[in-house]
């Protein structure tokens, strides 16, 4: 019997949930309070927000709508808005849902721990369901790349999907940390969506000047001070880095395809992630998209024993 290496990690068909899930929080910027319905939506449908304070107006999770990358990343579409999308698309993305109507009250989805756990606890309460349609892939095949200013994001042909991210803070609670790991939803849980966002007590009065942070607090965000850390633990010892991750993965599923490919990042952020994500979408003749039939049957297979 032939097998190939894909076919045990790749989900073959599209996924959408199977109930309906609620999230109540607060807004990190904006501090407002938001209601977040996660919706079973049908295949081919995509990532799609609705805004229900303003009759449902839709706004697909794509990067054509992105608007604003300065410390979380924002989408828009014919004026409307909604902000700090990142850790929540990395969950779903994460998690390989590709279907999913996001029913919200308010122009901020909310920031719950600063993390995706509560993300992930609410797919996981509603169930994953498989639909009938296969499932697409864009498989990466020739290395793709954005670097500015000594940063770097890129993607690059590799049968497994993958990631690698690098961060270096003069910080001593940070300094230099590095992440690899392979992805599937089981890496995604353990690894990556309890890692929480992180700031800088010297940047809370800029921050605040800016309207941004209205809502933050030590039970949504790791603290930092010029001494070390304000909140009295982490998660992991380098859950900055892997936080860096975690808004990667959601910056990088505005392409709107799972990518087959290894992920690399170095000291970069939302506005390099999403310049990647721009420029993959613009660089199709290096991608194949493919359902997963496609793709192993064009990969070298292995005999199973």
């Amino acid at each position: 019997m032939q097998r190939s290496r894909q076919s045990s990690t790749l989900p073959r068909l599209q996924r959408t949930v199977g109930s309906e899930a609620l999230l109540k929080g607060i807004g990190l910027h904006t501090g407002y309070p938001a209601n977040l319905l996660l919706v079973p939506a049908p295949e081919n449908t995509g990532i799609v927000f609705r805004r229900t304070d303003l009759d449902n107006f839709r706004i697909e999770a794509k990067r054509a709508h992105v608007a604003r990358v300065s410390y979380a990343t924002t989408l828009m579409k014919k004026g409307v808005m909604i902000a700090t999308v990142e850790h929540l698309l990395s969950t779903l993305y994460g998690l390989g849902i590709d279907n999913l109507f996001l029913d919200l009250d308010s122009m901020e989805v909310p920031i719950m721990d600063g993390s995706g756990r509560h993300f992930v606890r609410a797919v996981e309460r509603a169930g994953i369901r498989e639909q009938k349609a296969l499932r697409q892939y864009l498989l990466i095949q020739e290395p793709i790349e954005v670097r500015q200013d000594g940063k770097v994001a890129g993607v690059y042909p590799d049968l497994q999907p993958s990631a690698t991210y690098l961060i270096d803070f003069a910080h001593p609670a940070i300094g230099t940390q590095e992440i690899h790991l392979a992805l599937d939803p089981d890496s995604y849980r353990r690894e990556i969506s309890p890692a929480r966002t992180f700031g800088f007590v010297s940047d809370v009065e800029y921050l605040k000047q800016s309207g941004l942070i209205r809502g933050g607090s030590l039970d949504n965000a790791v603290v930092l001070d010029e001494n070390g850390l304000v909140n009295n633990h982490l998660r992991f010892p380098n859950e900055f880095v892997r936080h860096k991750l975690l808004d990667l993965l959601g910056d990088i599923s505005l392409v709107g395809y799972p990518i087959v490919g290894r992920l690399h990042a170095e000291k970069a952020g939302h506005a390099i992630h999403t310049a990647l994500a721009d420029k993959i979408s613009r660089s199709f003749h290096k991608c194949r998209i493919c359902t997963l039939p496609e793709l192993e049957a064009a990969l070298p297979i292995e005999t199973a024993s």
